[in-house]
């Protein structure tokens, strides 16, 4: 059933291995201060801008959102939309809080850097509890729903690259390192095949009752 489920929705899963497997080799490579300075020093005025709007595409206010505006459509996908992001938020915060309680976030690893790191002013930036990236896991839960559920399965890359650009956004704005960023978005798409798995049928049931018969 799982490999059925990535078969349908290739045009998100398979760039997403490409991804992983990209970022994955790096990381073996660099080491993730050399993969922050990377992406800090590809700073422009447009990204300080535009990112820390596109970060909150992360945000599980916005999540919830979502869930509300698909549960108006049909209640039934709005709770298994909202079960993703219940089962990803708690994982997430059960490694952040619990098991990597001391993780700390690059401003307070490089505060003695004498490395320049680019930071937008104003900026209210963590310094603990990094791993994961929560925002990411919420990304990737939230995005990945909407490629299975989309009918169109072409267009999953587009939800793929919306999922991504969140990520990137946590380390461009100097919140994650990769590696939060990284595993984060495997706790959110897991946690969304899961939830899918679990309650698809339950779904298809409401929908087929709710056809005209002829």
């Amino acid at each position: 059933m799982v490999f059925r489920i990535i078969r349908a929705n290739y045009a998100f899963f398979l760039p997403y291995l490409l991804l992983l497997i990209v970022v994955g080799v790096l990381q073996l490579t660099r080491s993730q201060e050399q993969l922050m300075q990377w992406v800090n020093v590809r700073n422009a005025p447009a990204a300080d801008e535009l990112f820390p709007y596109v970060t909150y595409l992360g945000d599980g206010v916005f999540f919830v959102l979502v869930c509300l505006l698909l549960a108006i459509n049909n209640r039934r996908i709005g709770l298994m939309a909202f079960a993703s992001f219940a089962l990803s938020s708690l994982v997430s915060l059960f490694l952040k809080q619990v098991v990597f309680s001391d993780s700390l976030r690059p401003l307070k690893t490089f505060e003695h850097s004498t490395y320049q790191y680019h930071i937008i002013k104003g900026l209210d930036i963590h310094s603990y509890n990094s791993f994961p990236s929560g925002h990411t896991t919420s990304a990737f839960a939230l995005f990945g729903m909407l490629a299975l559920l989309d009918e169109r399965k072409g267009r999953g890359w587009f939800f793929l690259v919306i999922a991504a650009l969140t990520g990137y956004s946590r380390v461009y704005l100097f919140q994650h390192f990769v590696e939060d960023a990284y595993v984060g978005s495997i706790i959110g798409t897991v946690s969304t095949v899961v939830v899918y798995l679990l309650m698809y049928r339950w779904v298809a049931q409401d929908q087929k009752k709710d056809r005209p018969t002829v």
